[in-house]
């Protein structure tokens, strides 16, 4: 038995096992990017939008009696040289649209 082959073989098991467990314990349902993207998406449908923003940490949220762990951001929207903001909350782990609000 050669081994150099064996200890080759077990340190490249360690090091696959070793990014499989970082992927799964690190896994991350929804990148900021993405939230950013898919509340333009729902705004858009209203009309055009003139500016948008995210928190890229995501953070707690309670609504309804449930604990939401979700990205907060916000939209701009000019209508009839009115511009209205509101703020968003998105899901961290399935981008779907938790709240919406219009901000002060």
């Amino acid at each position: 038995m050669d081994w150099k082959k064996v200890a080759i073989a077990a340190g490249a098991g360690a090091l696959a096992g070793y990014v499989v467990k970082e992927q799964v314990f690190n896994k991350q349902g929804v990148t900021p990017e993405k939230a950013l993207k898919i509340a333009k998406e729902a705004f858009k449908k209203q009309g055009p939008i003139s500016g948008s923003w995210i928190y890229m940490k995501p953070e707690e949220l309670t609504k309804n009696g449930m604990d939401y762990e979700v990205y907060r951001g916000g939209v701009s929207k000019s209508q009839d040289g009115e511009t209205s903001q509101y703020e968003f909350f998105i899901d961290a782990q399935t981008g779907t649209i938790v709240d919406v609000a219009e901000a002060n």
